[in-house]
């Protein structure tokens, strides 16, 4: 029976609308799943709710209760060495796994939301067949509510499958590796092995601090952000400016030939970035023919090497200007096509006011750049944030600074976690840069996206 009270919304099923105006078995099915579907008939739809509660209880029962505990504690009983009376050797005793204990745990706590999905999914599914009675028609039968999963609910079938996968295999890795930035697990507590376990925020602590012993990290992390940050602006701004000023130029109507300079250019594209990146590695090593050619030249002495990767100030130089060679093919062809669709009446009109090209290209071309390019100059320097291929094949992060924590004079962040990850087996602290990293990039990216001509005005430049 409905309680005399305010009709609610039209079409309004939220969960607080259902607990507001929905009658007790409507706030039950929050207990007992798909008790208002039963009541009302819908037994397909109810049992498959019912069956979904039930299934969670079990699966807490044998195996999710007892992951929550591990998860707390990561484990208590450690992996130890036993000697066997009766064969006369030491035997290994196998004890709790901290990172499989982490990794449940994560696990069972994703399974409970999704239960509370189904819980929600179930009260507002009763309020909408008890409302729909209300209103004197009949229910909604299963075989109707499958039709409208290719009709008016085809989102859901489409959706469902894709969402599973990127919940399953980025969501819960990302929250898995998140947690691990809470603990102390590193080379010396590896399981099976040892235990790790939770430290709270003392690895943000140590990153952020400038004192002695685990001091150094904060030390290295903050000259390794600078680096980060200037490079990640030379290597976004000097590609994109000098990608325009070859587009314009190549683009001039003065210009002949203009495929056959284009091509020239595009053809360092078809070479693999890696291999480009090898070859210069090569080219200016010590023993390379750059210092072959100087020497032979007299530029420098025949004892002599100019240390373009062994010193840190030259090395972080080239490696920009490496990346000028690398990427400003790639802005030049996309320019150009962006270049190609400036509308001419600007610059005829432009021409009828008397306007010189330098305020042609700051009034017209390059407001117009940056109106087309906003986004992609926000996301291209997320990217060089992250370019992980410059830094590692031609400096390895080298040249090596013994005042840093595992990492070199030209590491990026993205690099310096690498290090600490697979070479140092620090997890812990590779956890905790891969969550600056992130929040340096969210941050950055909103507040940018925010402030460019795309997003203030999406339809149209003016």
């Amino acid at each position: 029976m409905f309680k005399k009270q305010p009709q609610a919304p039209l079409k309004d099923y939220s969960i607080g609308t259902a607990f507001l105006y929905g009658s007790n078995i409507t706030r039950l099915s929050a207990l007992i799943f798909g008790l208002g579907n039963l009541c009302h008939k819908q037994i397909a739809k109810g049992l498959c709710f019912l069956v979904t509660e039930i299934l969670y209880i079990y699966y807490m029962v044998v195996f999710g209760a007892n992951s929550i505990v591990n998860f707390i504690s990561l484990g208590t009983k450690q992996q130890e060495e036993v000697f066997n009376e009766k064969l006369g050797i030491y035997e290994y005793v196998l004890g709790d796994n901290s990172m499989l204990c982490l990794l449940y745990g994560v696990i069972t706590i994703f399974v409970t939301l999704v239960l509370i999905l189904f819980m929600i999914a179930s009260v507002k599914s009763a309020y909408f067949v008890e409302y729909e009675v209300k209103r004197g028609k009949k229910p909604a039968t299963f075989k109707q509510d499958l039709f409208s999963l290719k009709d008016d609910k085809v989102h859901i079938s489409l959706l469902t499958l894709p969402t599973l996968g990127i919940v399953m295999f980025t969501i819960v890795p990302l929250v898995f590796m998140i947690f691990i930035a809470f603990t102390n697990y590193d080379k010396h507590h590896l399981p099976p092995g040892k235990l790790f376990e939770w430290v709270g925020f003392e690895n943000f602590k140590n990153i952020f601090s400038m004192g002695s012993g685990a001091g150094n990290i904060g030390k290295t992390f903050f000259p390794v952000l600078g680096w980060t940050l200037v490079w990640a602006f030379f290597a976004t701004f000097t590609n994109y400016f000098l990608g325009m000023i070859l587009a314009l130029v190549i683009n001039r109507k003065d210009t002949k030939w203009k495929g056959f300079w284009r091509f020239n250019f595009a053809l360092s594209i078809a070479i693999p970035a890696f291999v480009s990146l090898l070859t210069m590695r090569t080219i200016f090593s010590e023993s390379g023919p750059m210092n072959v050619l100087l020497r032979e030249l007299g530029v420098i002495s025949h004892n002599y090497s100019v240390p373009f990767w062994s010193d840190g100030t030259l090395a972080k130089i080239m490696v920009i200007l490496v990346n000028i060679w690398i990427g400003v093919p790639f802005t030049m062809l996309n320019h150009t096509g962006i270049l190609q669709n400036i509308p001419n009446d600007l610059y005829e009109a432009a021409d009828v006011e008397g306007a010189s090209p330098i305020v042609k290209f700051f009034r017209i071309t390059l407001p117009y750049m940056l109106f087309v390019t906003g986004p992609y100059l926000i996301t291209t320097f997320i990217g060089n944030i992250n370019n992980f291929n410059v830094i590692f094949l031609l400096t390895g992060g080298g040249p090596v600074k013994l005042d840093y924590y595992f990492a070199g004079e030209t590491d990026l962040l993205v690099t310096w976690l690498y290090k600490l990850t697979m070479t140092e087996k620090d997890y812990k602290m590779g956890s905790v840069i891969g969550i600056m990293i992130f929040i340096i990039s969210a941050v950055f990216s909103l507040i940018a996206y925010r402030r460019t001509a795309a997003y203030k005005n999406e339809e149209a430049f003016q």
